[in-house]
Formats: C-alpha cells, sequence, structure tokens
C-alpha cells in the first residue's frame, strides 16, 4: 500500500488520533491506527509514523526526555500550529473529516442516539452538534493524556472519570478544548476542584482548601481528601497543564 504526500485532511485526521490514544500505544498493531490506516487507504506503519512525526513537537515530550522521531514535514508543524491556534475550530473540523472518512454521521460522533430530546433544525442544531462534538473530544484527549487514571488517586474507572476544566469553560473560550486546560479527575475530586475546594499548584502538588477544616475528623473526609493534601499529581505523558491555568484557578477558583 504506497501512497503520496499526506494532505491537509488526513493530517488533521491523523492528529485528531494522536490527541486520543496514549503516547505508549502508538504503534502499528495498535488497533485504532489500524482502523485509521484503512479509512485512509494507508498502511499501519504509515499512519503510526505520523503519529511519532507529531510527537517531536509536543513540548511535553520533550521536556521528559521523549523526542518522538527524528524527522518530520512542515505540514506537520502547520497542522500543530493550527490545533494550538484554535483547538475549538480544529477539533470539530478533525472529528467531522473523520466521520467522512468512515462513513459515520456527525451526529454519531456527537453520541446524539435514540431517547435524546429532539433537536431543532438550523443554528440550534447545529451549535448543539459541534458543542457535543467538541465535549466529547476534550474528554477523550484529556483522559488519553493521563493514560485514562486519575492524576490524584490514580482511579483506572473510565466511567468514573473526568476531563476537568482547569479555568472553567465559562471563563476562556479559547481554551476550552485545549487539553492542556484539562485534569483527568474523578467524580468527586472533580466536584472538588470546580467548587474551589481544593486546586493544584504551579508545581503540581495539591493543596486543600481551609473550608474543609471543619470536618477534619470526618474518616470520609479523611479517606477521599485529607490524605492527598500535598500530593504531587501524576503528570500526563503529554499536554501538561499550563502554568497560567493552574495559577488562574490558584487565584479565582480555589477557596483560600
Amino acid at each position: 500500500m504506497t501512497k503520496g504526500i499526506w494532505q491537509r485532511d488526513e493530517l488533521i485526521i491523523a492528529f485528531n488520533l494522536y490527541c486520543k490514544i496514549p503516547f505508549g500505544r502508538i504503534h502499528n498493531r495498535n488497533s485504532d491506527v489500524i482502523a485509521l490506516a484503512n479509512a485512509l487507504d494507508r498502511s499501519p506503519s504509515a499512519v503510526s509514523w505520523k503519529l511519532a512525526n507529531f510527537a517531536r513537537l509536543d513540548p511535553s515530550l520533550q521536556n521528559r526526555g521523549i523526542s518522538g522521531a527524528i524527522h518530520g514535514s512542515k505540514g506537520e508543524v502547520e497542522i500543530w500550529n493550527e490545533f494550538n491556534d484554535n483547538w475549538e475550530e480544529l477539533a470539530f473540523e478533525s472529528e467531522r473529516l473523520l466521520a467522512q472518512v468512515t462513513g459515520q454521521s456527525i451526529e454519531k460522533v456527537a453520541a446524539i442516539v435514540e431517547g435524546d430530546q429532539p433537536l431543532k433544525e438550523g443554528k440550534e442544531r447545529d451549535s448543539f452538534i459541534r458543542a457535543r462534538v467538541n465535549q466529547n473530544f476534550f474528554r477523550a484527549s484529556v483522559l488519553a493524556a493521563y493514560d485514562t487514571c486519575c492524576c490524584i488517586t490514580g482511579l483506572p474507572i473510565s466511567e468514573l472519570l473526568v476531563a476537568s476544566h482547569i479555568v472553567p469553560w465559562a471563563s476562556d473560550p479559547k481554551n476550552r478544548l485545549n487539553p492542556r486546560n484539562g485534569l483527568c479527575l474523578n467524580a468527586i475530586h472533580d466536584r472538588a476542584f470546580d467548587r474551589g475546594l481544593l486546586t493544584i499548584t504551579q508545581d503540581y502538588k495539591v493543596v486543600l482548601s481551609p473550608r474543609l477544616a471543619a470536618f477534619a475528623e470526618e474518616d470520609s473526609i479523611k479517606d477521599l481528601l485529607i490524605r492527598y493534601d500535598g500530593v504531587r499529581i501524576r503528570l500526563p505523558q503529554r499536554f501538561v497543564p499550563e502554568q497560567s491555568f493552574l495559577e488562574y484557578h490558584n487565584k479565582v477558583v480555589f477557596s483560600s
């Protein structure tokens, strides 16, 4: 199976997969890599190598001494920059293109299933679909970065995990879908983080709000929260949280 130069649409789709599978599973035997290779009429080796080329551009990996592929193309750099300049637009575009090459409907990508509340036609429907698609992309990207484990407790059950925004969704539209604005947390710690009962410092340590002092003798609070005070989180394989986002949460959301 031989094809020529990768086109822009193919690179966008490949970067979508780069975001959504754990770094350690980027290889030509991965079922997701094989499926995408079939959809693009390329070999699994070609797809896995392209993902490795994207990895060479990832600062989070570079800071850990992981370089990915040594050589790459200008096109990869352009797509990397396009995503990082406009996550919201490129995330949706990548999902739309992926749906197109795999023969899916965008409604299926948005996880709109029978029984969902009926949608009106027109702009309202389009906005709802776009929001759902983008939310699903953000969740998949964040959970993949943390290898589907809570960064505080290590809980590995995906049904109990949340892709938490560091800077709240409504506060920074530009970074709503930026995986570096995400933490993988279990549902309890996600709620505590969202309500300012805990924060993550810029050196990646858990700090609890003084508001919890009133519950310090409760065994449940000791087990679920207090035991993690001062603990360093498990950093993701890529898309390490942006320092400025953590600073915002420390100063604006956290109840000190």
